[in-house]
């Protein structure tokens, strides 16, 4: 009790009444919070949950496999719908921490719920008689018992990150106060070196782990990450005095649906022409909504800005129920919110490409020559640290050497807008698949001209799987900081939580995606009576042709993006000294 009432002091010392951080009126505080004295506890947690996380999700198609005698499909699929999952439940905790809890405490709580997850799923591993017991052919029998706990402890940790993902880049961006120029400079270095962070958590599951879970049990190799996840709560805590917190603003649905439902109330109300004389608070520098700077008003989606007109069953305004009457900034918050929705549909295809690695990357590699050196054999889900090097090496030289050089060339703070910045992603996505697919191609015609269709693994290393790891991993710098950076830029500042979450969920989307194709695709190629492109003997499969599909859906979706980039309108907050 005693360190529960210490946290929730040092969290209440950093707020105001009008719920904002107060180190912006205060020299103390200031000074002695926030920026990158913070950030190495908010990267250390970021970087423990990563390790957790991907300890568990790189290899478990494999775990799927062999030690719960999943299909080939029902293993990818599976895999593909809790890691959706992962990136559903973000939605609650964006709404739990906008509108009830704060980003602190809704990362405090459902990490709690992660390690819960972890440790059950360690269990249901390692324990006798939570383990699936195998025969003298490794041929695994799982009972429902079995299997039920492992699905607890799997969706419990799908639970978990719902607090973690949308919540933790967001903190930690909190931390940079955007009313001073060099802090917000900082900001934007901050996404890239919190993505490196992940990256060095992934590293690590994708060799020490894998190999533990494949060389020495699976038991320890869901413990580690089990023990890693308890570090990062210990890490996130022991920062608290440290951090600039800001309080929830309120349920930000309530928000959206006020000014939808005030809109149509008017629809037959005429906009004026003057857009000064549309309702808005008397403040200089917060709006009615807590927490929340002003936005200047837009001409995007004009028909909202109806809910902004005062007519006179308005008065007196201010005991006007906003159901009826908003501010111009409750307006604009619901025109940004509508404005990132075709930018946020454009991620879809990019994370079904994506999540390949983790499934029919890890599938064609299984079919290759895992040989290294006369005694050892790399697991191939470990090529996936392939995937993290290339972040891992592209994160300083984009922050350090392309950002520079483009500044030069395009006059912009950052170099690329992060439009431009996923665009360049987008692009170098599209090779990752068509370079899988070539793979595969000749994979399979050196199966064909050597009969090698009952051969467990080709003749051919598995590390010509390497570019293509490697260029996803580059298609991941460009896209997904730059989604992170994105959301959390054009998110109201109420909402910001909600917006990141808002990005994370295209990883969802993407995941159901790529399990709606397998399942499409496997229906359709075996109809027939054939093995189809994925069968449990990938020799007698087409793989490529599924990575072909994935590559020019993402082309289609390029077209897609570029057209709805060039019309979005970036938002704006108003300066508060003017």
């Amino acid at each position: 009790m005693t360190a529960y009432m210490a946290l929730a002091e040092a969290e209440e010392d950093m707020y105001t009444k009008d719920g904002t951080t107060d180190y912006r009126n205060n020299p103390t505080i200031r000074n002695k919070t926030g920026t990158w004295k913070a950030c190495p506890y908010i990267l250390g947690t970021e970087c423990c949950e990563r390790l957790a996380y991907y300890g568990i999700n790189i290899n478990l198609v494999n775990y799927l496999k062999f030690q719960l005698n999943r299909s080939n499909v029902v293993a990818v699929n599976t895999v593909t719908n809790w890691s959706g999952t992962c990136y559903v439940t973000p939605l609650l905790g964006a709404f739990l921490a906008d509108a009830y809890l704060g980003r602190y405490w809704t990362i405090a709580a459902l990490s709690i719920v992660y390690v819960f997850g972890m440790t059950i799923l360690a269990l249901s591993a390692s324990v006798h008689g939570l383990k699936p017991l195998c025969d003298d052919k490794h041929v695994c029998h799982p009972t429902s018992l079995q299997l039920g706990v492992f699905y607890t402890g799997l969706y419990l940790i799908a639970l978990g990150t719902g607090g973690i993902k949308p919540c933790v880049s967001s903190y930690g961006a909190d931390q940079f106060d955007d009313s001073d120029e060099s802090e917000k400079k900082s900001k934007s270095s901050f996404f890239n070196w919190f993505y490196l962070s992940i990256n060095i958590g992934a590293l690590v599951a994708a060799t020490v782990l894998v190999w533990i879970q494949t060389n020495v049990s699976w038991g320890w190799g869901f413990g580690i990450p089990a023990a890693a996840m308890a570090i990062a709560v210990v890490s996130f805590f022991s920062g608290t005095r440290l951090y600039r917190n800001v309080r929830p603003s309120g349920s930000p649905f309530t928000r959206i649906f006020q000014a939808v439902v005030a809109s149509i109330r008017k629809s037959r109300v005429e906009v004026p022409r003057d857009k000064s004389l549309l309702y808005e608070t008397n403040t200089v520098e917060a709006s009615v909504i807590k927490g929340s700077r002003k936005l200047d008003h837009t001409d995007k989606l004009s028909f909202f800005d109806k809910a902004a007109v005062v007519t006179h069953s308005d008065e007196p305004k201010d005991s006007i129920s906003p159901w009826r009457l908003c501010t111009v900034t409750q307006v604009e918050e619901l025109k940004s919110i509508i404005g990132l929705l075709p930018i946020w549909a454009s991620g879809i295809i990019f994370a079904a490409a994506y999540t390949q690695m983790g499934t029919l990357f890890v599938l064609q590699g299984n079919t290759m020559d895992l040989q290294m050196g006369p005694s050892f054999q790399i697991p191939p889900a470990s090529l996936s640290l392939f995937d993290t090097i290339s972040v891992i090496f592209w994160v300083p030289v984009y922050d350090r050497v392309i950002v520079p050089f483009a500044r030069r060339i395009t006059g912009h703070k950052s170099g690329f807008s992060q439009l431009q910045r996923m665009g360049i992603g987008l692009v170098i996505s599209i090779a990752a698949m068509l370079c899988a697919g070539t793979l595969e191609l000749v994979r399979l015609k050196m199966v064909k001209k050597h009969k090698y269709y009952e051969l467990e693994h080709v003749p051919m290393s598995i590390f010509w799987q390497v570019p293509q790891y490697f260029i996803i991993g580059c298609a991941e710098v460009f896209t997904f900081i730059g989604q992170l950076e994105f959301f959390y830029e054009q998110a109201p500042d109420a909402m910001r939580s909600l917006c990141s979450a808002l990005s994370l969920t295209t990883a969802a989307l993407g995941n159901y995606l790529s399990t709606l194709l397998v399942s499409i695709v496997t229906d359709l190629s075996t109809k027939n009576g054939g093995e189809g492109w994925i069968p449990d003997n990938l020799n007698y499969g087409h793989l490529d042709y599924f990575f072909w599909m994935l590559a020019g859906l993402s082309l289609i979706n390029l077209g897609f993006y570029f057209s709805v980039a060039k019309c979005y309108t970036y938002k704006k907050p108003v300066d508060p000294s003017k």
